[in-house]
């Protein structure tokens, strides 16, 4: 629970005893239904929260509604695109409407359309040959320009699409190579149902995707989150359950005990230390990080395996649609990056991170002097993995909820060992036309208010471009 801000203000004197623990909200807003306060009190005497109230009330009722039961028109998605029927990626507006959307007829609906499609519409639209990135808005740099319409996204958008007058149709995908779309940090995107993953193959009619979802937070099927709990507890000798939904249960009680078993002999460990040692050094200072839980498990569909002899890591495939393909690796990609470090092909393959939070400091890592690092600099975050991806040359696209996390995390690539001075802009930071419309609200502090992939930027390896000097030219040179 977020604490309430007029006890960590200290604007009052009822709580003066206990400001090292201000009381947590409690009191919910009547104007907004949020609860905002510990007490109507508090509500009463902060004279700011009127600034952030109405979008506490909109992301309240858009609560409401996703929960009220009825029918909602926005959630039915188009199938595929019609012969000759282009497609505008101006804004989410344009697009619903060239799509085949059903009408966005209020805000909400809006809210609601731009939450659900923001992860695969975001790549779309960086990825199509028609995006509005890719038009004179100043967003493509040179470099980009060279990068995307030359050596890497002329054998894309071939890959894609189809030759300039040829019809778009799956026929013309017999042949290609599958494009590979990896998306690292994966969390929320990696729980959305795969026919809303299967709108993004309805925008290349002529392409095969395969989506994989690598992060210590993706969320697996089921079937496969019984499979790695049973496996971590080392419990071959006991019968299996009967179904799926009896191994979840089961392993998660064995998980509890297991839990509150270690728990107890950790206690018991720091007590003996600290009546062993009379002066306990602290941290100098200890980062507070929000950190996101990880997904429930999806449905497994029929067609879901396992592929942990295939990655060797918790993870499963679904071969949803005859152009898409899902997998999921509950992994840091870092320990996976060697089975797919020779395959990795610039002309088909992608990177996305959607808000990684590159500039936010670690919780696990520090420096010499104590003082935390960046997780772009982190070995146990994203220290280890951007060099790798840097030296395949294959673009990274990166998101932010906010301008200030989008300044914060791009601010950081210039102090990252392995990334600064390694990198060409292949999109400049600026907004992105398909984020989501929706404030989401921080579980720590209800003022803090953001919309997801409210930006986008992308960068890539530098290429460093050799040329052959003839042998009469070297003599001249001398």
């Amino acid at each position: 629970m977020a604490p309430c801000p007029v006890c960590v203000a200290g604007h009052s004197h009822i709580h003066a005893h206990t400001q090292a623990q201000p009381k947590t909200v409690q009191f919910e807003c009547p104007d907004c239904g949020w609860p905002t306060h510990c007490s109507e009190e508090h509500w009463k005497e902060d004279k700011e929260h009127e600034k952030y109230c109405s979008r506490l009330r909109e992301a309240n009722e858009d609560e409401h509604d996703l929960r009220s039961g009825r029918k909602f028109p926005e959630f039915e998605l188009p199938g595929p695109q019609g012969y000759e029927e282009a497609i505008s990626f101006a804004n989410w507006d344009v697009f619903w409407y060239t799509r085949g959307f059903n009408s966005m007829d209020t805000e909400r609906s809006r809210r609601h359309a731009s939450k659900l499609l923001t992860y695969p519409m975001t790549i779309g639209s960086v990825l199509h040959q028609h995006s509005s990135l890719m038009l004179n808005n100043q967003r493509l740099t040179p470099e980009g320009s060279r990068s995307m319409a030359g050596k890497f996204f002329s054998s894309l958008l071939s890959t894609l699409h189809v030759e300039p007058g040829a019809p778009e149709t799956h026929e013309a995908s017999v042949g290609k190579p599958q494009v590979r779309i990896f998306v690292l940090g994966a969390r929320a995107e990696s729980s959305l149902p795969p026919h809303v993953w299967e709108q993004l193959g309805f925008l290349f009619p002529a392409a095969n995707f395969h989506v994989l979802f690598v992060g210590p937070q993706v969320s697996l099927p089921r079937q496969v989150q019984a499979q790695k709990t049973e496996k971590s507890q080392h419990q071959g000798g006991e019968e299996k359950p009967q179904n799926s939904e009896q191994v979840a249960s089961t392993s998660a009680d064995a998980q509890e005990s297991a839990t509150s078993s270690s728990s107890d002999q950790s206690k018991d460990s720091a007590q003996s230390e600290s009546s062993s040692t009379e002066v306990t050094e602290k941290p100098l200072y200890v980062p507070n990080v929000y950190q996101p839980p990880t997904p429930a498990p999806i449905p497994a569909l029929k067609w879901t395996r396992s592929s942990l002899t295939r990655y060797g890591v918790p993870s499963y495939t679904t071969p949803y649609s005859y152009q898409m393909s899902i997998s999921g690796l509950q992994s840091n990609y870092a320990d996976v990056h060697h089975l797919f470090e020779e395959t990795l092909d610039p002309y088909s393959d992608v990177f996305f991170f959607f808000s990684p939070g590159f500039g936010f400091p670690s919780p696990t890592s520090t420096n010499e002097s104590g003082e935390p690092l960046l997780q772009i600099s982190s070995p146990t975050e994203w220290g280890p993995v951007l060099p790798m991806l840097l030296a395949s040359k294959c673009p990274v696209f990166v998101t932010g909820f906010s301008p200030a996390d989008v300044e914060r995390d791009v601010k950081s690539l210039s102090t990252a060992p392995g990334v600064a001075g390694e990198f060409e802009w292949v999109i400049t930071p600026g907004p992105n036309p398909f984020g989501s419309e929706k404030w989401e609200v921080a579980d720590f502090d209800p003022r803090v208010m953001v919309k997801t992939n409210w930006g986008i930027w992308g960068i890539r390896g530098k290429s460093r471009d050799i040329q052959e000097r003839s042998f009469f030219e070297s003599l001249f040179t001398r």
